[in-house]
């Protein structure tokens, strides 16, 4: 009989199997080829450095266009800041002197810091900034040098604002605006980042010390995620003069390279020392892993990799930077556990149970031989499951329909200073503050007027129509300002939106202001383009912009695993049932999200109250990366099922000894994403709460419902026709590589130090 791994003719057949074998043969080589990709990719990448994306770079719709005329009329809009000088009591108004002493010390403070320009009082005729009520006025200046950093120079500002507070007692002096926001939540949310982040590893390892109970086994799987994340950091530099990249997207690549990374080389040894433990000798063991396991790990990569390049259809940067991200991170970790982990297995050989915990070692946990009653729990399950398939799968099906039907009315935007940040921050205060008494005047919407001439009277007199009839629509209350760039034949105008920060208002408000008043206007003049941009605006045509990449993402991520999952198998009911458990598992994951964030069930535990609504780039951001991950278990499991049948094995005992004999490493590995997501969940931004919320619940539902209950369940029930495919399909290519049962073990001498590992 030919070895597990190659044809009769003792040809090795399978890429995973030849590259194990190859590895193990040549292990210093192979390790010292990982070690140099390593080191190269981060010196190069740190010599070219990272381009990030900008903000221009993810507008859309009118929004771009208006960014379009912007860079083509080279004009750089400074980094606007606003002052809210505000009686605290109700009799003080804006026309006492001691009101209009503070708006004087405001403008000299701002001014002698040397970091503003063009600084407006609030009492200048030509725009004023006081309030109807007169108890609020604003004093706005733009912050010099380049807008994208302006958050690193605006602490200065700040501080002199402050002194001025201290001194005016009984009024609030409040700075708000762009750099300033950028700054407090980099200061207040920085640190909280990093060490998500960090704690993630330690994490993962306390996790993999007690599923093999040794330290070296444990590391080996963190070392080679940290290795790939690590190339895939300077791989990320290199490629983003082709694509720009974002620190999001890098938060993203570390999720889902510690999670893909950790469960590939956790597969790939588990099943080497489950072959040791039957009595195969150790390159007898590794040689079955390297063709088990090893095109397991294959199979996953690949389809994860096919999942994260959906995100590259939606056409916004920042999705494009994290689905290519995440894509090469998973290539980087797919590679590394194919080659460099035989090899480090070789030169270990006994050695990777080195750091032996005796009571949390296998040995003292496990019930039976090979290692199929280790999980006396799953034994149990599946014993009830097995014995009525129907009951089981029509029981799951209501649960995960029962958890996924309040997704039926989930509503998506892009959140709200106070939904995102909720009261933790000073600066939402002040925010609400200059909302409330200047509706929508902290995010006015933005008209970039071009036209060949500007100062034609046309033109000026379209201008000038416009401002009058955007405050009689009712979709402003004014001032509305106009800046003129007569050498750029460039004109701003600035409206402030009715609704403010109430988004379904300010929406109302801009088409009010794109449907009616603009045709009216400026539409009427020709040659003059008018496309109106601004935070709602950006919102808005982002929204469009999500839904309307919704169907080719969705598309493209189902049709292409699909595809994968029947050349991989060669069956079209496991491609079916693949796609089928995995939707299962994405509804129920939305489900959850929206009765959580949405509808405020149990949102106390997770510190969500009042958030209302799920963010808008969640849902296709989740779907992408559960259906990859989820295709994760979904191979291992099936492929040892398959093993098992290809082994002599009936059905109900295939799927009996493929779902127990993987229990243990897929729930060690869902438990390690539960833990990671987790961190994520705790996050004080509620975008990123929502994200860790979703992707830990959903991995979980995976890891337990689907693959422990339903996935059995619907393969007892299809019996042989598990492995259906229609003569017309034969003829496709074979990407199986399914391997002859492996040889009995033989007893041999015990490795030393990984010296008589050969493949």
């Amino acid at each position: 009989m030919a070895r597990n791994g190659e044809r009769q003719d003792g040809r090795v057949r399978g890429v995973a199997a030849r590259a194990g074998g190859w590895s193990a043969r040549h292990r210093w080589a192979a390790v010292g080829i990982w070690v140099l990709f390593v080191v190269l990719a981060m010196g190069i990448g740190n010599a070219a450095g990272r381009v990030d994306v900008r903000e221009s770079d993810q507008l859309s719709g009118e929004t771009g266009r208006a960014q379009q005329i912007i860079d083509r009329a080279d004009i750089d809009e400074p980094a606007g800041e606003t002052v809210l000088v505000q009686a605290r009591s109700g009799q003080l108004r804006s026309t006492a002197t001691e009101f209009k002493k503070a708006v004087e010390d405001v403008v000299k403070a701002v001014e002698g810091t040397g970091a503003v320009t063009n600084v407006r009082s609030p009492y200048a005729a030509q725009a004023p900034s006081v309030s109807k009520d007169g108890r609020t006025a604003l004093v706005r200046f733009d912050m010099r040098g380049d807008p994208e950093t302006a958050s690193d120079r605006v602490e200065p500002v700040q501080k002199a604002v402050a002194g001025v507070a201290a001194d005016h007692g009984s009024l609030r002096i409040e700075e708000i605006g762009a750099a300033s926001m950028n700054k407090t939540f980099d200061d207040a949310f920085g640190d909280d980042f990093q060490r998500a982040e960090y704690s993630a590893v330690p994490v993962a390892l306390g996790i993999l010390l007690i599923a093999f109970g040794a330290l070296v086994a444990a590391l080996l799987p963190v070392a080679l995620a940290v290795t790939a994340i690590m190339a895939t950091m300077g791989l990320m530099a290199i490629v983003s003069h082709l694509q720009p990249m974002s620190d999001t997207a890098n938060s993203v690549m570390l999720l889902v390279g510690l999670a893909v990374g950790v469960d590939y080389c956790l597969f790939y040894l588990r099943r080497e020392r489950e072959e040791r433990m039957k009595g195969h000798d150790a390159g007898a063991a590794l040689r079955i892993a390297a063709a088990t396991s090893g095109r397991a790990i294959i199979v996953s990569g690949v389809t994860v990799c096919v999942a994260m390049a959906g995100m590259l259809f939606t056409g916004i940067a920042e999705f494009q930077a994290m689905g290519l991200a995440s894509l090469m991170v998973v290539a980087v970790a797919m590679v590394g556990s194919v080659t460099v982990l035989p090899a480090l297995l070789s030169l270990l050989g006994e050695r990777v149970e080195k750091g032996r915990i005796p009571f949390l070692h296998p040995d003292k946990r496990r019930g039976g031989p090979g290692g199929e009653s280790g999980s006396r729990f799953w034994n149990r399950v599946l014993g009830v499951v097995l014995k009525r398939p129907a009951v089981a799968v029509a029981v799951a099906v209501c649960a995960l329909l029962a958890v996924a039907a309040p997704a039926l009315g989930m509503k998506t935007q892009n959140l709200t200073l106070d939904q995102e940040f909720g009261d933790s921050l000073p600066i939402v205060a002040t925010y609400d503050r200059v909302n409330a008494a200047f509706p929508g005047g902290s995010e006015p919407a933005e008209v970039v007027v071009r036209a060949d001439d500007i100062n034609a009277p046309a033109v000026r007199s379209a201008i000038a129509d416009f401002r009058t009839r955007a405050v009689s629509s009712g979709a402003s209350r004014g001032p509305v300002e106009v800046t003129v760039h007569a050498a750029r034949n460039v004109a701003f105008v600035s409206v402030p939106l009715v609704g403010g920060s109430d988004q379904g208002r300010a929406e109302k408000s801009l088409a009010l202001l794109r449907d009616q008043v603009r045709p009216d206007t400026l539409g009427k003049v020709d040659g003059v383009e008018a496309p109106i941009t601004g935070q709602v605006a950006g919102s808005k045509d982002f929204n469009d912009q999500i839904v309307g990449s919704v169907v080719p993402v969705f598309a493209f991520v189902v049709a292409f695993a699909f595809l994968l999952m029947l050349l991989s198998f060669r069956s079209l009911t496991v491609a079916i049932t693949s796609i089928a458990l995995n939707l299962l598992s994405v509804g129920a994951a939305y489900g959850i999200l929206v009765a959580v964030f949405q509808h405020g069930w149990g949102a106390s535990l997770v510190g969500a109250e009042g958030v209302g609504a799920i963010i808008s780039w969640l849902p296709l951001f989740l779907f992408v990366i559960l259906f990859g991950l989820s295709m994760d278990y979904h191979v291992f499991v099936v492929s040892r099922i398959k093993e098992a049948r290809l082994q002599g094995r009936n059905n109900t005992e295939a799927i009996r000894h493929g779902v127990v004999t993987t229990a243990g490493v897929v729930t060690s590995a869902a438990v390690i994403m539960v833990a990671v997501f987790s961190i994520f969940g705790t996050l004080s931004m509620q975008s990123m709460k929502q994200m860790g919320v979703g992707l830990a619940a959903a991995v979980l539902i995976d890891a337990t419902v689907i693959r422990g209950v339903l996935l059995p369940a619907v393969m007892a029930l299809l019996g042989d026709r598990n492995w259906y495919l229609p003569r017309w399909l034969r003829r496709m290519p074979d990407l199986t590589h399914d391997e002859p049962p492996a040889p009995a073990p033989a007893p041999v001498a015990a490795a030393k130090g990984g010296e008589e590992l050969r493949v």
